[in-house]
Order: C-alpha cells, then sequence, then structure tokens
C-alpha cells in the first residue's frame, strides 16, 4: 500500500511540475481571476490563461489582477483598464486606479477620486479627496477637508463627512475613527462597539 501512495504522490508531483513548466519563464505569477493569472517578467506585466498562453501581451508596468473580468493596467505612467480578451476599453489616462467591485472602479486624476463604471464612463464624478472600493451598496470616501462619509452608487451622501478615517463595510458593519477613537458603525450611522 504504501508503494502505491508513494507512486501516486510521484505522479501527481510530476503532472503538476509538467503543467506548469510554462511560469519558470516569469519572475512572478499570480493565482487564476477569471481564468487569467497575472504575470510578470522583466518588469513589465500580462497575462495568461491555465495553459501559460499569453492572453495579454507582457507590455504593463503595473497590472492589477482581474476583477469582475477587468484589470486595471498601467501604461506609460496612466492607468486604464483591459477585458479578459486584452481589449483596452478604458485609455490609459488615470493617475490611480482600483479594481471593480460591485461594477465600479475608484479612478483619481491629480488628487481627484472618482468612480467609473464597466463602459469606461465616469459615473460618480471625481470630487473626492480620497475613495475606497464600493462593499455592500456603500462606499467611503473623503471630501476635500479630509472628512470621510459614505455615499451610495448614485453618488448621494448616506453617512455625513464626520470622520477622520473610515474602512468600507462588512457583514453590515464598519470600522471608522471620530476624535482620535476607533468605532465600529452600521449603516444607519450608529455606533455598535467603541475601541481604546
Amino acid at each position: 500500500m504504501k508503494k502505491y501512495i508513494l507512486l501516486l504522490v510521484a505522479m501527481i508531483s510530476a503532472m503538476a511540475g509538467f503543467t506548469q513548466s510554462w511560469a519558470k519563464q516569469y519572475s512572478h505569477v499570480d493565482e487564476y481571476n477569471c481564468g487569467l493569472a497575472l504575470v510578470d517578467k522583466d518588469g513589465k506585466h500580462g497575462f495568461v490563461d491555465k495553459n501559460g498562453k499569453v492572453i495579454v501581451n507582457l507590455k504593463y508596468e503595473e497590472a492589477l489582477a482581474y476583477t469582475e473580468c477587468i484589470a486595471a493596467v498601467k501604461l506609460n505612467g496612466k492607468w486604464g483598464f483591459v477585458d479578459s480578451t486584452g481589449k483596452e476599453i478604458v485609455a490609459p489616462q488615470y493617475d490611480e486606479a482600483f479594481s471593480f467591485s460591485e461594477g465600479f472602479a475608484v479612478v483619481a486624476k491629480g488628487t481627484n477620486y472618482g468612480y467609473i463604471d464597466r463602459s469606461g464612463s465616469v459615473v460618480i464624478p471625481l470630487t473626492f479627496s480620497n475613495a475606497h472600493s464600493f462593499s455592500e451598496g456603500l462606499a467611503a470616501v473623503s471630501n476635500q477637508r479630509n472628512k470621510w462619509g459614505f455615499i451610495n452608487k448614485d453618488g448621494k451622501d448616506v453617512i455625513g463627512f464626520k470622520y477622520v478615517f473610515a474602512n468600507s463595510f462588512t457583514e453590515g458593519i464598519a470600522k471608522v475613527m471620530k476624535d482620535d477613537k476607533w468605532i465600529t458603525i452600521d449603516k444607519n450611522d450608529k455606533a455598535v462597539t467603541e475601541e481604546k
């Protein structure tokens, strides 16, 4: 029995090594998202499929893993977005970009942040001094006075700009800082817990 187990382990190891032999040419291979893995070679980034076939050419200075089958990519110092076929859906034009979440992506020009949709249209104007991705229908954003609050997908203030910092909602609660204390609030802006 021991022989069979060792043989099985050896076969699985050999098969794993064979199927991933293409990976040795890259300095980094990320996990697969939307069937593609982010790879890095000689400081250039692109994406390959599960067989190691290059789907998105390695020409980008930086790239983020696919989310919602769209990836943020940086070319000539600016961020844009490509779909899972490598087609450019947003030309590189932003100084900063985050991955898509709930159909929206944070983008920035200079020090102004806002949101685009999957077509690349600006759906919430770039008027914030900082912004987080949408989570549970809300996004933590900072106004020009560096106070944090939360907006909905229509860009409307849901929780006013009164916090020193705010994290995204997870399971109906978010950590925020007010008067140098971290508190946890719910979506109605009610304190759930306070930390010292």
